[in-house]
């Protein structure tokens, strides 16, 4: 076995998976040949070729006999006797048991690569030595080869959690040390990435530690719109007249419908992926668009142009940059051009209730249009229709700027911007609204964008109340020893006193109680010091009515005079498995709150 896991540690380290599996199908292969080499006639281990040389050697024998004895009877008796003896060994043969195959094969470890590897989870295997055995192809990409679980290139906070989570995996079985961020290794990468981690004790001898590292994926605006373009949301905007395309910085087309290809070369099955969608448009002496196949130029197009990116990113800022979904339909009968020459945003409307980004729009004097489910999701309105003015979703104080970031886009040229605001939903969390000026929509004037970015505040208020714990379990570690000192002192000072007091005199049960009050207060110490993870905690078998005896005095003390304490308990109570320390301080402080009820 461990021929095995060496092998494979090379593999893990980056070494071809080839040399693990033709091992383990080498090995296969011996196991197969053994057993077929064991087979004979009946199963007994001698072929049906022994026997026939054995028959050959038994006449021969009897000829030689008879020819050198000349005598029939001694001939006979010969072969008699050979016969005996040859049926006793066929019997004890076939009597006999095979020979034992091996308790276990080694493990094929390539066997065991396919089986963890997966894009969605990082998954590594580790043995009692702390070395690394096994890895997919996620984990070497997140956290390399050169270290193996706890010790990972994750943050200072993260790795005692680590470290904690393989201790009691290998005592308890299994543990969850929660999310754990990986400092990013690769070059290019400026945010590291947030996993979340657990851990189980595996093996036949649970010799063997299973490690499992999900990604937190941050939601990705784009996800699922190429997809959607060619399924049913890119055949309902068809079958309505709208020629929709996906096109990335540079212009190429990374999705359209059915109906962009029809319109734009004539034929619903043409391949249009690749190339560029302004090669399909031409335009006139006025500033009109058309289809390039429309040579007549019969009827002229109305585009809509929309940036996809994240409005929380960089790249909002910067919308040419970015992918974006363009909408093409005809004049007079898309949006802005009803049949009276009236304006309307109800294609528009149709268009964005699709799409699972948060869009909404508003008219020049800075009242709601339309906002479809996500934007009223991310605003933390589900449910419920669309307010009046989207200063209404923003707290007080950033009204004013909201009012006057959505009048700027509505006037003057088509840009593109954001401002940051805070919700009433969410006053604590700031959050990034994305404005886009369009022209030619009839009333409809600014495009608002905003992302539902509930799933990330949840994470960073994790990992803020998990940086919180560990600066508590440091500062109480840290008191807890300065305490200890001083506790020191006094207890030494107690002991120094009883011995110049006999059990007679009046100050030697103060000075005992001093005493029992500095070793109780002791004991807290040492579960400041287990809850900042620098001391553990010693459970003992104990008897609770021992316990309960040796703080009777000091629980007298605490509930006064007032009240009486009785304490009863069975004469066949059984021991109990706890740490003394603990078990003391959860009697004291049962009583305390009793004692507390009663005043009340």
């Amino acid at each position: 076995m461990s021929r095995a896991v060496g092998e494979h540690s090379g593999f893990a380290a980056g070494g071809s998976p080839s040399g693990g599996a033709s091992a383990g199908a080498a090995m296969v292969g011996s196991a197969t040949a053994g057993g077929a080499s064991g087979g004979g006639a009946s199963g007994s281990g001698v072929s049906d070729w022994d026997l026939a040389l054995l028959a050959a050697a038994l006449v021969g024998s009897m000829v030689l006999v008879a020819l050198a004895t000349g005598r029939s009877g001694i001939t006979l008796g010969f072969s008699a006797g050979v016969m005996v003896i040859g049926s006793l060994l066929w019997v004890a043969m076939r009597r006999a048991p095979r020979e034992a195959e091996g308790e276990f094969a080694s493990p094929d470890w390539s066997v065991t690569v396919a089986a963890i590897e997966r894009e969605d989870r990082a998954i590594a295997i580790t043995d009692r030595a702390g070395r690394l055995v096994c890895a997919n192809g996620l984990y070497r990409n997140g956290f390399g080869v050169d270290a193996a679980p706890p010790n990972l290139p994750v943050r200072e906070a993260d790795l005692g959690a680590l470290a904690q989570a393989a201790r009691l995996a290998w005592r308890d079985g299994a543990a969850s040390p929660g999310l754990v961020e990986c400092v990013s290794q690769r070059a290019g990468e400026a945010e590291n990435t947030v996993w979340n981690a657990t851990v189980e004790r595996a093996g036949r001898a649970d010799d063997f530690l299973v490690w499992r590292f999900d990604p937190i994926v941050a939601q990705d605006p784009m996800a699922g719109l190429v997809e959607q373009m060619t399924g049913k949301m890119g055949k309902a905007l068809a079958q309505a007249g709208f020629a929709a395309v996906v096109v990335d910085s540079g212009g190429a087309v990374i999705a359209a419908n059915a109906g962009y290809a029809l319109r734009a070369l004539g034929d619903p099955q043409a391949p249009v992926l690749g190339g560029q969608f302004v090669s399909t448009l031409v335009q006139d002496e006025h500033d009109r668009i058309y289809w390039a196949r429309d040579v007549r130029r019969t009827q002229p197009l109305t585009l809509y142009y929309l940036p996809v990116a994240d409005p929380d990113s960089a790249d909002s800022l910067n919308p040419v940059g970015v992918p974006s979904l363009i909408l093409a339909v005809d004049v007079g009968a898309g949006v802005g051009a009803g049949a009276d020459g009236g304006s309307s945003v109800q294609h528009l409307e149709a268009l964005l209730a699709q799409l699972p980004l948060g869009l909404a729009m508003t008219d020049r004097d800075g009242r709601m249009l339309f906002a479809n489910a996500a934007f009223m999701r991310a605003a933390g309105r589900e449910g419920e229709a669309p307010p009046t003015y989207p200063t209404d979703l923003v707290v007080a104080e950033d009204k004013a700027a909201m009012s006057d970031a959505v009048r700027r886009y509505a006037q003057g040229a088509a840009t593109a911007g954001d401002v940051t605001v805070r919700l009433i939903t969410q006053p604590d969390e700031p959050v990034s609204l994305s404005l886009a000026g369009m022209r030619g929509l009839g009333e409809a004037a600014v495009l608002l964008g905003l992302t539902d970015s509930t799933e990330e505040a949840r994470l960073k208020r994790q990992i803020a109340q998990a940086t919180k714990m560990q600066a508590v379990g440091q500062l109480a570690g840290g008191v807890a020893h300065d305490f200890n000192n001083v506790l020191t002192a006094i207890i030494g000072t107690c002991d120094l006193m009883m011995l110049r007091h006999t059990p007679g005199d009046s100050d030697y049960d103060d000075i005992q109680q001093i005493r029992a009050s500095s070793n109780r207060a002791a004991s807290l110490t040492r579960q400041l010091l287990a809850f900042s993870r620098q001391q553990t905690l010693r459970p003992q078998v104990l008897q609770l009515p021992d316990i309960v005896t040796e703080i009777t005095q000091m629980l007298r003390r605490l509930i006064g005079e007032k009240m009486q304490l009785v304490v009863t308990h069975d004469r066949d109570l059984g021991p109990v498995r706890a740490d003394p320390t603990q078990l003391e301080q959860v009697i004291v402080n049962l009583v305390v709150n009793a004692r507390d009820a009663m005043l009340e």
